[in-house]
């Protein structure tokens, strides 16, 4: 009878502490919603990097040049260089330059003949025909194979001028002129006198 108590007892134990065991199990599970947050925090991580190497790959687009050196020109003061000729004679000067849209210089547009800025004319080097150098107070010139008489005798460089701006002034031109020749015409009609008006015509002699 004691021994059947034992067992009893033992085994009711054993079934408690695994009900026990059941009971708490299910709490541990709890502490696995922590994973998302790690994951968030590497996609912001990500982004973070995303972006600054986005920042990294536009500062490295643009090329700033913080001074000029000694082998480069600058237009402003560029303009108004003498032009020596095959005797190493003034023969112009330059007025401006001539280049694309991508930079690349295709001409120097040289002022050359007349007296005191009258009578000039201006013709363009390409960079091929000229070669430049400096004197002696290290100042840039430009030098060519030809004399005055031969620069002056140059094809006239002519400027690019907008078809729509030459259109607009023409018609603009077109319609004052046909104004103007329709007006003479009105007020001579308006002048004329009217012979059917009462009193044009002399009275009858008796």
């Amino acid at each position: 009878m004691l021994k059947k108590l034992l067992i009893t007892t033992a085994v009711s134990g054993l079934m408690l502490s695994a009900a026990a065991a059941q009971y708490s199990s299910p709490s541990t599970p709890s502490a696995a919603p922590s994973k998302p947050a790690a994951s968030d925090e590497m996609k912001s991580d990500g982004s973070k990097s995303d972006i600054s190497k986005s920042g990294a790959s536009m500062s490295g687009s643009t090329n700033f040049i913080s001074a000029q050196n000694q082998d480069q020109l600058l237009a402003s003061k560029f303009k108004g260089t003498d032009v020596l000729g095959a005797n190493n004679e003034k023969i112009g000067d330059v007025t401006d330059i001539l280049f694309t849209k991508d930079g690349k210089i295709e001409a120097y547009i040289v002022s050359v003949g007349g007296f005191l800025g009258v009578g000039t004319k201006e013709v363009a080097l390409a960079p091929s025909s000229v070669q430049m150098s400096k004197d002696d107070k290290d100042a840039y010139k430009l030098k060519v194979s030809l004399n005055k008489e031969q620069l002056a005798q140059a094809p006239n460089f002519q400027q690019y001028k907008s078809q729509r701006s030459t259109t607009g002034v023409g018609a603009l031109t077109g319609s004052s002129s046909s104004n103007s020749s329709s007006s003479p015409s009105s007020s001579g009609s308006s002048m004329a006198p009217n012979s059917s008006a009462p009193g044009s015509n002399p009275p009858a002699k008796p």
